[in-house]
């Protein structure tokens, strides 16, 4: 039966701030280690006025230090904005704080628009075609330093932090297999090349010293609530969202709206169904189903659900009904 995890991008909503939302964060990461979910990822995003998530390690080091048990992670680090020696110091410094519940996700996009890009990198002459060569340098630094080596990761050396590949294509696919690594694809948000990728994966899988089989990760949106009509209610903000952001006009999230369904034109219900084509939506029995269907077409190992829910206890809500919902169906097979 696959794994419960969450997927935070600690969501600004109207009226409040990057400050309460790294807050509501902790506070979700807290609440989910409670319910039993196995993984807390944060993922790095840029120039979006609705997410907080932007200083990745940062802010897994607010919520690693408000959990005990509940594993922390990127999903992901965007690595070509950065140097490998820095990403290894960093979740080296975090795993050195919270030994053996760190994970590291690495993906190639930029994580944002091509003018925040610019503004990190200085300039776009690097090749998104050296992450390869990054990750396995990065993946480097973590192993135990030897005698006489000039450069070291510290803390990072000698740590023995988990390293994902993210991707949306059949590229993350490929080379997570090529490395033996384990592979979490983003159907949470870009669904279309999901089956191939998670075949490619599975087909091309190399063991390694790091993963004896194929393990793969699934980005899934849920929204759950005690009716149907609650759940598209809540539903509505991370639609509008979408939209917003599509359309080039990318901002805090916005409240819900009743019947926003009704309100979609052509255009922007293929964008949805684009996006958020995965997303399951209703009461507990509904998400029970949803959910099962899911993995029962996928054959996921783990499901990373991500919930962009305006309130904070209405999100904190939907968590605890999906995990009821998965415990339950635990129980009844």
């Amino acid at each position: 039966m696959a794994l419960l995890s969450i997927l935070d991008l600690a969501p600004v909503p109207e009226g409040s701030d990057a400050g309460q939302a790294l807050r509501n964060s902790a506070d979700l990461a807290r609440h989910a280690e409670g319910l039993g979910y196995n993984r807390f990822w944060m993922a790095e995003h840029h120039n979006m006025p609705g997410i907080a998530s932007a200083a990745t390690a940062v802010a897994l080091a607010h919520v690693g230090a408000a959990t005990k048990r509940i594993r922390i992670g990127a999903g992901g680090v965007m690595l070509p904005n950065h140097a490998p020696l820095i990403i290894a110091e960093q979740f080296g410094t975090l795993a050195a704080l919270h030994p053996g519940r760190v994970d590291l996700g690495l993906g190639r996009a930029p994580g944002t628009d091509q003018v925040a890009a610019h503004a990190m990198r200085r300039n776009l002459a690097g090749d998104v075609d050296d992450f390869p060569r990054d990750v396995i340098e990065l993946m480097r630094y973590f192993e135990p330093a030897q005698p006489g080596q000039r450069l070291q990761a510290v803390p990072g050396a000698g740590l023995d932090i988990p390293v994902w590949i993210l991707g949306s294509s059949t590229y993350g696919a490929q080379l997570a297999a090529m490395l033996g690594l384990p592979y979490a694809f983003a159907s949470h948000f870009a669904p279309a090349m999901m089956m191939e990728a998670i075949a490619a994966y599975r087909a091309e899988f190399r063991p390694s010293a790091r993963l004896e089989k194929p393990y793969v990760m699934l980005g899934l949106p849920v929204f759950a609530a005690e009716s149907e009509e609650r759940a598209r209610f809540l539903f509505s903000s991370q639609q509008q969202a979408f939209l917003n952001l599509r359309r080039g006009m990318p901002g805090k999230l916005p409240a819900p709206v009743e019947g926003f369904d009704a309100q979609i034109d052509p255009r922007g219900r293929m964008i949805l169904e684009q996006a958020l084509g995965c997303a399951v939506v209703g009461g507990p029995e509904a998400v029970r189903r949803g959910v099962q269907d899911f993995v029962a077409r996928t054959g996921a190992d783990e499901l990373m659900v991500a919930a962009a829910i305006h309130d904070h206890a209405a999100r904190k809500r939907s968590y605890e009904i999906l995990a009821e919902a998965w415990g339950g169906m635990a129980q009844a097979a």
